[in-house]
């Protein structure tokens, strides 16, 4: 007979959960099929890089929700997910929704997000996160992990926005209810 521990299992099971929440993501609905995202899962000492990165930009920043995230997932997170879009448009002839009249103008302005990269990325996060809500797993998107990421240099460059969501399986959302 085989006895399986949970806090033995906690962090395999957060991360078989992480590796859903990328399907989730890369199946979810995306303007013209266009698929712009890339996504990672960090632990342990990707998850310590992440917030001392957040550390140091939150002292750089003198921002103190990028301390209180970091030293939050440094001793809750049992993974981190992490979810960006590359910003390319879908080369529309009418759209206008970033404000220039058309894809070709607003590529002239490569820092400029097309509001399908956006809308798209968001749709994915959402579907992400359901299914750790559908799996019992505590959650929170922080932007603050996201730029951190980009600080990092974890995706290409041509990703600009990156979402980070931290995990954990414990008796309380360690990710909510923090200090201020």
């Amino acid at each position: 007979m085989a006895i399986y521990s949970e806090i033995n299992e906690r962090q395999e099971s957060v991360v078989d959960v992480a590796k859903k929440m990328l399907i989730a993501a890369r199946t979810a609905p995306k303007g013209k099929g266009a698929d712009n995202l890339e996504m990672a899962i960090l632990t342990e000492n990707d998850i310590r890089l992440l917030a001392m990165e957040m550390r140091k930009i939150g002292e750089q920043k003198e921002y103190d929700i990028f301390i209180r995230d970091a030293d939050n997932i440094l001793a809750s997170a049992d993974a981190m997910v992490l979810i960006g879009s590359r910003i390319k448009t879908l080369g529309l002839k009418v759209c206008s929704l970033c404000g220039f009249a058309d894809c070709a103008t607003k590529d002239k302005y490569p820092l400029v997000p097309c509001v399908y990269n956006i809308g798209d990325l968001g749709i994915a996060v959402g579907s992400a996160v359901a299914v750790a809500a559908d799996s019992r797993v505590d959650n929170r998107i922080m932007h603050t992990a996201g730029i951190a990421a980009l600080n990092l240099e974890i995706f290409s460059s041509s990703v600009k926005i990156i979402w980070g969501i931290p995990l954990s399986a414990s008796s309380k959302n360690p990710f909510f209810d923090r200090k201020k």
